[in-house]
Parts: C-alpha cells; sequence; structure tokens
C-alpha cells in the first residue's frame, strides 16, 4: 500500500520513514498509515514558538478525550497557535485507541518534520494538527478513497441493498449528538451473503453538517465503487466504510445499563444431583436429541440449496431478453411478456386514441385515458417517435424501469409494441397533473398549505428514492408541476421518471449531446453544456418548490407594473426581508404556518444555487423539510435570470450546439463554476480528491 497525494518525490522516503517507524518506536504495532498528508502551505523553523506549541499540544492531545472517543486542543496565539483534533473509531476500545493515538503523533512528527499543517489515518483513529482552526470547518474536502477489488456477483442487487443501510446509518450517525456521532450495521445481500457499514463523523459537527458531509462521500460509491464489495472514503470531518464481510467490533458499541435499584437477587439453590444411573441415560439422550437436529437442519439447508438452484435455472432459460450487460438474475419481476399488452386492446380501451381521450401532451408524446374490458382505468403514453432501440432493448428497458415502485412514483404497468409504435401503460390518476391545481385560479384554494406541504415533502421522497435507493439511480431531467400526478388522496407521484433510459440519447454518465427537459426548470450546467447529476433534479425541484409557494408559473411574475422571473423576484423579497409579498395569497388567509412557509422558501432558494456544490442533496432537503430545529446556510444570488420573452414551459428534445443554449435560444447569463476531478483507485491504493479551499 502507499499513498498518492500530489507529491510523488515523498513515495518512496515515505516508506522508509514508516518502517524505520515502526522498528524504533516503543508504541504499540500499528499498520502503515491508510493514507497521510504534509500540507506545504506553510512551514516552521527549529526552536520557534510554532514548534514549541506543537509539542506541548501533541503531548497532552491524549488526555483530552470527551469520553467516546475525541479529542481536541488548542495552544498558542496568533500565528503560532496549533490546533490539533483526533478520532478514534467509534467500536475501538479506550486502550487499542490511545496506542493508535500514540503511534500517529510520532509517525506524523517524522513524515512531516516541518510542516505546520499534517494529517494521518489509520485503520483505527484519524489524526490532524494545523495553524488554521479545525473544528466546524466543512469546506476543505480532501477525499482518500479505497476500493476492494472483488466484485459482486449482482452489481444492481448489491446496489439496492446497499443503498439503503448506508442511509439509515447515516441518519444514525447524523442524531448521534454532541458526544459521539457513529453508527454501524448489516444487511442481507444478495444471495446468502451480509453487507456491513460503518459511518462516522466528527462529534463538534452539528446534525446538518454531518449529514451533508456523510451525504457527499457516500454519494461517491456509484462514481467510485460501483460493483465492488468493500470501499471507504476517508475525510477529516466524517468517513464510511462498508464491506461483505464484518469488520467492525459490534461489542464495542454496548453501553453498560445503569446500576439497578432494587434488591439484590436472593442466594440461589443448589439443584438436585441425579442419580449415577440416570445421568447416563439424560447425557446419551441428549447426544441422540442433538445429533438429529443437527441432521435435520443439514438435510433442510441442502434443500434449500437445490430448490434455490433450480429456480436460478428455471430463471434463466424463461428470460432471454436480459441484455449483455445486465446480470439475468436481476430480472426477478417475471418475463418481458408478463408486462406486454396487446396493441388492439389498448388501442380499443383509449377509442382509438381519441381526442376525447387525451389527457394532455408532454415532451416524449401524448396521453390518453383507458379503460379496459374489466373495468380498470389506464393512463396510456403514446411515445411521439422511434426510441431508436429494437424491440429486445426496449423490452428490457421497460423490465428495468417496472422495478422502480415507491408510493410517490406513478406505477408503470407494462408496454404495447405495434411496428414503431411503442406504448407505456401506467396507473391511472383521477385528479390528474399539479399543475392543474396550483396555476388556476379556482382550483388552487383547494390546495391549503398542509396539503401543499405533503406534496412537496412527497415530491422530495420520490426524487430521493430515484437518486439513492432505487436499483437504477435515476436522474429525472424533466422535472416539473405537470409531471407530478395526484391520486384520489392528493399523494403526489413522479410521472416520466424511466424517459432519459427509454430514449437513445448519445451520452455519457455525466454528458449529452441532447438537452432533453423543459427550459424553465434547466439547472444552467445542464442547459448551457449538457451536463447532469442529480444536482440537476434538485434545482428543477427548487423551482418547482418556488411555484407552489406562490402559486405563479416560472415565466413571470408581476410585481407591480413590472415583470420580473420568479428565482430573482424570490431571491429579492427573501434578502430584503419581504419575503411574504410572494406567497399565494390563499396561503396567508389560511391555516398555514407563516414560519414554515418562509423557511420552504429559504430551501427552494438553496436549491437553485448557481454552483452545483452549493446545492443541498435531496436526502438533506429531506431532512430539512423534517427537521425544524435545522439551521439552514445562507444562500446566494440564484444561478441565472431568465429573459421574460424565453417561454419557460417550452420543452426541449434538440441537438445541443456551442452557439446557442439549445433550440436557438439565447444563452442565459451564467458564470463558470467550480470543476473538480476524481481518480481511481483498486488494490486498497488510496487516491485524494481535492476541492480548493
Amino acid at each position: 500500500m502507499f499513498n498518492i497525494t500530489g507529491k510523488p518525490f515523498f513515495w518512496f522516503s515515505s516508506l522508509i520513514f514508516i518502517y524505520l517507524i515502526n522498528t524504533s518506536t516503543t508504541t504499540l504495532a500499528q499498520p502503515d498509515f491508510l493514507s497521510w498528508d504534509c500540507v506545504e502551505a506553510a512551514n516552521y523553523t527549529v526552536n520557534s514558538p510554532y514548534q514549541r506549541n506543537l509539542n506541548t499540544t501533541l503531548a497532552a492531545l491524549p488526555t483530552t478525550d470527551n469520553g467516546f472517543g475525541f479529542f481536541n486542543l488548542t495552544t498558542g496565539q496568533g500565528n503560532d497557535t496549533v490546533h490539533s483534533v483526533a478520532l478514534c473509531r467509534g467500536d475501538v476500545n479506550p486502550d487499542a485507541c490511545r496506542s493508535c493515538l500514540n503511534n500517529s503523533i510520532v509517525k506524523l512528527r517524522q513524515l512531516c518534520p516541518n510542516e505546520k499543517e499534517a494529517i494521518g489515518y489509520y485503520d483505527y483513529c484519524m489524526v490532524k494538527y494545523s495553524n488554521e482552526v479545525i473544528l466546524g470547518k466543512t469546506g476543505v474536502k480532501f477525499y482518500v478513497y479505497l476500493a476492494n477489488t472483488q466484485n459482486a456477483t449482482d452489481i444492481d442487487q448489491f446496489n439496492s441493498d446497499l443503498g439503503p443501510l448506508m442511509r439509515n446509518l447515516r441518519g444514525n450517525a447524523s442524531a448521534g449528538g454532541p458526544l459521539q456521532k457513529f453508527a454501524s450495521g448489516n444487511t442481507s445481500g444478495p444471495g446468502f451473503s451480509t453487507i456491513y457499514g460503518l459511518v462516522q463523523c466528527n462529534p463538534d459537527l452539528s446534525e446538518l453538517d454531518c449529514n451533508s458531509c456523510l451525504e457527499d462521500a457516500i454519494n461517491k460509491i456509484q462514481q467510485w465503487f460501483n460493483g465492488k464489495v468493500g470501499g471507504r472514503v476517508l475525510l477529516p470531518m466524517c468517513n464510511f466504510r462498508y464491506e461483505n464481510y464484518r469488520f467492525f467490533n459490534q461489542t464495542a458499541l454496548v453501553i453498560p445499563p445503569p446500576p439497578s435499584s432494587s434488591p439484590p437477587p436472593s442466594p440461589s439453590i443448589p439443584r438436585p444431583t441425579s442419580p449415577p444411573g440416570k445421568k447416563n441415560n439424560t447425557t446419551r439422550t441428549i447426544i441422540i436429541i442433538t445429533v438429529i437436529v443437527v441432521a435435520s437442519v443439514g438435510i433442510l439447508v441442502a434443500s434449500l440449496c437445490i430448490i434455490m438452484r433450480l429456480r436460478r435455472k428455471k430463471r434463466q432459460t424463461t428470460t432471454p431478453l436480459a441484455p449483455e450487460n445486465e446480470n439475468t438474475e436481476s430480472m426477478d419481476i417475471g418475463t418481458a411478456e408478463s408486462l406486454q399488452y396487446d396493441f388492439n386492446t389498448v388501442k380499443a380501451a383509449t377509442n382509438d386514441f381519441s381526442e376525447e381521450n387525451k389527457l394532455g401532451r408532454g415532451g416524449f408524446g401524448t396521453v390518453y385515458k383507458g379503460k379496459l374490458g374489466n373495468g380498470n382505468q389506464i393512463a396510456v403514453k403514446r411515445l411521439a417517435w422511434d426510441s431508436g432501440q429494437g424491440e429486445v432493448e426496449f423490452k428490457n428497458e421497460v423490465l428495468l424501469v417496472a422495478k422502480l415502485q415507491h408510493r410517490n412514483l406513478v406505477r408503470l404497468l407494462g408496454f404495447s409494441i405495434e411496428g414503431s409504435e411503442r406504448l407505456l401503460i401506467y396507473e391511472f390518476m383521477p385528479n390528474a397533473s399539479l399543475d392543474q391545481f396550483i396555476f388556476d385560479p379556482t382550483k388552487h384554494t383547494i390546495l391549503d398549505w398542509e396539503k401543499r406541504y405533503n406534496i412537496i415533502k412527497g415530491i422530495a421522497k420520490g426524487l430521493l428514492y430515484l437518486h439513492e435507493d432505487s436499483r437504477l439511480r435515476i436522474i429525472h431531467r424533466d422535472m416539473k408541476a405537470s409531471n407530478v400526478l395526484l391520486d384520489e388522496q392528493m399523494t403526489p407521484k413522479i410521472a416520466d421518471f424511466g424517459m432519459a433510459r427509454l430514449f437513445k440519447t448519445e451520452e455519457t454518465q455525466e454528458n449529452t449531446s441532447r438537452i432533453v427537459g423543459t427550459y424553465g426548470y434547466m439547472a444552467p450546467e445542464y442547459a448551457m453544456h449538457g451536463q447532469f447529476s442529480v444536482k440537476s433534479d434538485v434545482f428543477s425541484y427548487g423551482v418547482l418548490l418556488l411555484e407552489m409557494i406562490t402559486g405563479q408559473k416560472n415565466q413571470c411574475f408581476q410585481n407591480g407594473e413590472s415583470v420580473e422571473d420568479l428565482l430573482s423576484f424570490a431571491w429579492k423579497s427573501w434578502r430584503n426581508g419581504t419575503a411574504t409579498n410572494i406567497i399565494d395569497p390563499t396561503l396567508k388567509t389560511g391555516s398555514g404556518s407563516l414560519r414554515d412557509i418562509i423557511r420552504s422558501i429559504h430551501i427552494a432558494l438553496l436549491c437553485v444555487q448557481e454552483n452545483v456544490i452549493d446545492r443541498p442533496t435531496m436526502a438533506t432537503i429531506v431532512l430539512m423539510l423534517n427537521s425544524f430545529s435545522i439551521t439552514l446556510p445562507v444562500p446566494a444570488e440564484p444561478a441565472f435570470f431568465m429573459r421574460s420573452g424565453i417561454d419557460p414551459e417550452m420543452p426541449l428534445l434538440q441537438e445541443y450546439t456551442s452557439s446557442t443554449g439549445s433550440s436557438g435560444f439565447e444563452k442565459p447569463k451564467i458564470s463558470k463554476s467550480r470543476s473538480r476531478s476524481s481518480q481511481y483507485s483498486i488494490n486498497e491504493v488510496s487516491i485524494s480528491d481535492f476541492v480548493p479551499r
């Protein structure tokens, strides 16, 4: 193992130093650093005040334990101030923690003999010292990530099982309190495997900062570890690790119960001894029963293995439509034929796609209401053009999208193919789409603040599922009011969430040559450069949130005699303390909490930030919406101000060119965003990813 930190000339000398330290120190032996870095921004001289303060700080640091393995100490004044922190893994016992801490201090001093700032990671602990403040700082991101070399046999299923585990651990650790923010656990993986996970934050972080740090790190799993059965990301503020084997000590996590106030138990009464003959018979009986039980369990396990193997073989032979890059075992919802509807049946159900049955039209096609022979109502989307895929590929894409099941997603029932015709059959939503309520002069009064807030939270949960917990990690790319449908109880359900997969858009993971979406809801990096990510959906969600609060479309906003776009007016109103001016009058007269409404405007402005990094993820948004005790960051100016002459509802599915935004629109005002580059490593070799301070 070696470390890559941007200083190649340190590699060989670092290995020599580590060897010398291991052979010369008297502390308990520890493995080599997983990663370490000597920050060369500032150095100190021998016998300088900074060195004396550093010696004093590191000597006393091990005595500052908060009781749960977190240490911090600051010594000195002015430019000679030394800040230090150390964090032991939450499952490590105190002796191993102190040994790891002492060894780290010795190694760092030898590896970084005159740097004012250094950090070192062991498996059991992290130590950092600096001439700058460390506590509470979350802006400096120095990623170290390591990957297990083994690949999962069923990547989709592994990712599907891993996501909820890490999300739950993140929430538990974030809410851990000011002494310890640590969580570990496990979940069942593909087959008979088990996935183990561990997350931790420095306890000085707030609940929101801890959640954001872990969320940012865990979101790297798809990028850096996709398909790997183990991986870890180390940051100065937080870290996580997951493996397909137990790597943490659960017994150390058990907090002993307080002393009981009940009276001590009475002395036990000795058991009577059995006669010698009865004792021998009893022993023989126990042995016979044990043998029978063990044999029965063995036969049962063997039978289960045989049955599962036969089912697996049957599944592989009855599902020939799986593409080469998809694991056949993941097609567990049945064959494509089970989801295929007869075209003539669907045609008859919609009265030959008559105008009377037309529900609406979007960028991907026209939607019709239908009624099957058994009386069930359906919604049929007739795709506007050939998807560019063959019949087999299209069927498999529908199979994958149909696997996405969540109460805030419209359920895809099946499909139908006839020549170049491609039909998608969905569950029918009797209350139509959200835009037909919030933008309607009469119907918008039906949605009081309680109903709107439930819809706001439901949409956020649906997007979070698509981004983090679904097997496919879907980026919607056309999130808007008309793509949110409402059932009988006004529960929101996101529609068109799988459309991007059903069309050949000549795209990579993060860039596309075709812009798909609606202009007024599109993030600037996507509209201008075709760069999309989960943060693109966050931007669209922020616009939708403002529309629900104001009751106005993101096209123009009447402000006295002038007309402004919604984002700019919302920003100016919030900045000037007049946010109540943009709230739908219906909400002002209702029973809704004005404080909660203004807080929602605050969250919406955070979603539409110009810099992608500054936008929260959907997991953070869900946390903000459900926890009013969390302090929200202060938003900056929105990404760009739209010209009122551009229709934001105009859908886009156009070839992107560098001279225009898309479809000939004038490019909106936007400044350049910071960029970061990442590297990848296997064989447990650390790679660092820097983001400027």
